[in-house]
């Protein structure tokens, strides 16, 4: 330290806003609004399987939709409305963004139903069905 950094000390520097030691949870808050991106949500539900306690399709419905989750991710609901735009119309009136999506649903519900029946066995009239919220 020389002198005159001794007798005349500059000024300090105010803190950045980001850093605000009096208001962490502001700046928490806004860190954590930038980082996830909103997902849609949508419901699944166990329809006509006759053999069950409610508690056993809870856990059922939970796995099909964590599944189902894993295997698109954010592209569910756009998945699923591919594929119901694909059962719906010809292949020349879709994308091939829309075809790719409506192929992604087909194998995703597959093996989200087979997670969702792994312990309930399979019967012909079970499905899941699935609600955008």
């Amino acid at each position: 330290m020389t002198q005159a950094e001794l007798f005349f000390p500059r000024p300090a520097t105010p803190p950045s806003p980001l850093f605000n030691f009096h208001e962490p949870a502001a700046a928490a808050a806004a860190l954590e609004d930038t980082e996830d991106e909103p997902r849609d949500a949508f419901s699944a539900k166990l329809i006509d399987y006759p053999h069950s306690s409610a508690d056993a399709v809870r856990v059922a419905e939970q796995r099909f939709r964590r599944e189902l989750e894993k295997q698109l991710g954010a592209d569910v609901l756009p998945a699923m409305r591919a594929f119901q735009n694909a059962s719906e119309s010809s292949d020349t009136d879709l994308t091939k963004h829309e075809l790719a999506l409506a192929a992604r649903w087909v194998k995703a519900y597959d093996a989200a139903r087979t997670a969702g029946f792994r312990d309930l066995g399979d019967t012909d009239e079970a499905y899941f069905e699935v609600k955008a919220i």
